[in-house]
């Protein structure tokens, strides 16, 4: 089996993560964007452009399966990298996860990037999957570029500026960008109030790896034997993974496992 991930920069580490505790003997391709990076501030139709060139760049490698590791270009490259790859290679997209942070019936945050935030596509979702719980849209300005780089300070910055616009009563937040899920736990200490009930974090990376799995025919099998080997692209090209990764325990395990080329 072999499962191939796509995103601008290291946003994928958190679904990466998610389907090697799924199928750690699963294959895995990851497709970045070095030299295009970051992809929130570019225009639709040239981050669409990008998307196709890094998918086709995992496609090359036949992989059973693409995960877009990233909200943004799923908001909108999904329709064209299906039209590109499908059906021979089944495309998942990442959703913020709405509708199971409504389920709660607290008041929810989404915390995402300012191009998403207020957009059409989250306002639908909110409108399918929320409707009569109060949301709260969160801008994290320079939140994925900061963990992007690994930058402590601009990380610790951004969340500190998100968390104040972020409502006391709020029970939920939805990670509402694939970076965010590798500081979930700073984001937790930041929104958490003193003597509220303890915050929920929402993100999309396990959805979206089981997803992953049913759109192939395949069931989870979390104690395989991990011998998967992971092949890094950068922009085509087989390389190493960032630096910056390593700053993360999702990067940190793909290193240790020895099979990174």
């Amino acid at each position: 089996m072999k499962i191939a991930l796509m995103d601008s920069g290291i946003g994928l580490l958190a679904a990466t993560d998610a389907v090697r505790r799924l199928r750690p003997d699963a294959d895995l391709v990851l497709s970045l964007d070095p030299e295009g990076m970051p992809w929130g501030p570019r225009t639709p139709e040239d981050l669409t452009e990008r998307a196709l060139a890094v998918a086709e760049a995992a496609a090359a490698h036949g992989p059973d399966v693409l995960i877009v590791g990233c909200n943004t270009a799923t908001v909108h490259a999904l329709p064209a990298l299906r039209a590109r790859l499908e059906p021979g290679i089944p495309v998942i997209g990442t959703v913020p996860a709405i509708k199971p942070a409504a389920a709660g019936g607290g008041h929810v945050a989404i915390w995402a990037t300012p191009a998403t935030t207020g957009s059409d596509y989250q306002r639908n979702l909110i409108r399918d999957f929320a409707d009569g719980v109060p949301v709260t849209e969160v801008p994290c300005w320079g939140l994925a570029d900061a963990v992007e780089h690994a930058d402590e300070a601009a990380i610790d910055s951004a969340v500190a500026a998100a968390a104040a616009l972020t409502p006391e009563d709020v029970t939920t937040v939805v990670l509402g960008c694939t970076h965010y899920e590798l500081v979930a736990e700073r984001i937790r200490a930041a929104v958490q109030r003193p003597g509220r009930p303890p915050l929920v974090l929402h993100g999309s990376a396990g959805a979206v790896a089981a997803q992953a799995l049913r759109r192939i025919g395949s069931a989870p099998a979390p104690d395989a034997t991990p011998l998967g080997a992971v092949t890094v692209l950068l922009n085509g090209r087989e390389g190493a993974l960032p630096a910056p990764a390593l700053a993360y325990t999702e990067g940190r395990l793909l290193a240790a496992a020895g099979t990174v080329s």
